[in-house]
């Protein structure tokens, strides 16, 4: 008896020893100090990866995909690095395509399971545009990935000053988006990146993905005024006479309605700071939440209005955004949020199908702005709404919170019956409320005026009906 009784002990004494070894390899410290050396361990499992902080150039490579982590459960700390990434790159037609369907140019992408990237920058040099619109620098589609401390800055598109003036669907604007979150990612974590958008494109989105968390990020951007751009005396914009692809709206900035620029209006030289697509090929983007974010000088701030799932948005601030700060939809929830109305709202429920959003918001100042009038839009049914600011001066008094409108961003059916339905507001501010025709059921508190919408303003609202 006591013999078995030793064997047994030995025999588990010897598993956990075997255990621990195989502990100890996992996780031991691999020391790297080269992209040769780094690229020998992106296909591997359980690895933890240190890369030797320093300028990296990367200007070659095999693949749409420059750099692919598929290896599971690894760690690649590459604090104190700089990846500097040709923009030729994207612009090389002999690169192996990916079997993802997806003809995207990418720097990084990790299709690995659980995960991590930390500490890493990146950034473009050059100015070659790519060969399509769809560049980006990171696209994360695997399960359970991290990426930590991260930055990028993004160059590289082509023509650069014009914005979504010439850049819309399918337009001439050669893009360089910053992380794509893309089908078939889940809980994939973005902690503490930044995105520094000096090209025009997305600096975070999300396609088909589920259960994101986006925390602690950071984007910004460049605004340019349309005075700047009529004072120009060659270039993209004087070649074509500075007509626009289309008139009337254009996400955020009003042209003449045969497309010609006008002065007195601003744009965003990038597009969204954190957008959520509804789906990517038929798989819906679900359960997102942004969580003490930043984005500043825009197109629109944070987007996640654009799907009919629900998603949250927590202590997040938005400022200085052309189309509008926050961008909410059906079932979308905003907790302690703020941002400015200088160059467009500071936030809006724009779409007539959006249902039962909660949205509590600080309006933080926004004097001394351009080309903006609306401080809120609500359209749709059964939102609660609650309207704040630390201090009255912030708003100018010429800005209002209106419903059932056309006006600013966000209706892509002309045909829409406009309407706001059920709606309760708590306007803790002294901004004007305005109830255009269509608005109904509403339970307002208000500190500022309530009044209906004059005729004249009915007519003009109904004047608003191009697509926006």
């Amino acid at each position: 008896m006591i013999k078995q009784t030793l064997s047994i002990l030995t025999l588990l004494l010897m598993v956990f020893s075997c255990r621990a070894q195989l502990a100890d390899k996992s996780s031991a410290v691999i020391e790297i100090s080269s992209i040769a050396e780094f690229k020998k361990y992106i296909n591997q499992d359980n690895v933890h990866v240190k890369l030797k902080p320093g300028n990296y150039q990367i200007d070659s490579a095999e693949k749409i995909r420059f750099i692919e982590i598929t290896g599971n459960n690894s760690y690649f700390d590459l604090t104190g690095a700089r990846f500097m990434v040709d923009t030729k790159l994207f612009n090389r037609p002999d690169l192996i395509k990916s079997s993802d369907g997806n003809s995207m140019y990418c720097a990084i992408e990790i299709s690995g399971n659980h995960t991590t990237l930390e500490g890493l920058y990146i950034e473009t040099y050059g100015d070659t545009p790519g060969r399509q619109s769809k560049n980006k620098m990171f696209n994360l589609v695997g399960e359970s990935v991290t990426l930590k401390n991260v930055e990028v800055r993004t160059t590289g598109s082509s023509p650069w000053g014009y914005g979504y003036l010439y850049g819309l669907g399918g337009g001439d604007v050669r893009k360089m988006n910053g992380i794509r979150i893309g089908y078939p990612a889940k809980n994939v974590k973005l902690l503490g990146c930044k995105v520094h958008m000096r090209a025009m494109g997305h600096a975070i989105f999300l396609q088909g993905a589920e259960n994101t968390l986006i925390e602690e990020c950071e984007v910004d951007g460049l605004l340019r005024t349309t005075d700047a751009m009529l004072a120009e005396t060659s270039g993209y914009g004087f070649d074509k006479n500075f007509y626009a692809a289309k008139g009337n709206y254009i996400e955020g900035t009003i042209v003449a309605a045969d497309g010609k620029i006008l002065p007195g209006e601003i744009i965003s030289l990038s597009e969204d700071g954190i957008r959520i697509y509804p789906e990517y090929n038929g798989f819906k983007t679900k359960n997102t939440t942004v969580k003490n974010c930043t984005v500043t000088q825009m197109r629109r701030g944070i987007c996640t209005g654009l799907g009919a799932a629900s998603d949250t948005v927590i202590d997040c601030v938005v400022r200085d955004c052309v189309a509008t700060g926050f961008n909410v939809g059906n079932g979308d929830t905003l907790i302690n949020c703020s941002a400015n109305a200088k160059y467009g709202e500071a936030f809006c429920i724009p779409y007539t199908n959006a249902k039962n959003a909660k949205v509590d918001i600080t309006i933080l100042d926004s004097r001394n702005g351009l080309a903006n009038n609306l401080l809120a839009k609500i359209n749709g049914t059964g939102h609660s709404v609650l309207i704040k600011t630390d201090n009255d001066a912030y708003i100018p008094e010429t800005m209002a919170i209106k419903l059932s409108v056309w006006e600013g961003y966000g209706n892509f059916n002309e045909n829409a019956t406009m309407h706001a339905t059920n709606i309760t507001l708590d306007n803790k501010t002294s901004t004007e409320v305005i109830k255009f025709n269509g608005t109904k059921q509403l339970k307002v508190k208000s500190v500022g005026k309530v009044r209906e919408a004059t005729n004249s303003e009915n007519l003009i609202n109904e004047g608003n009906r191009t697509k926006r």
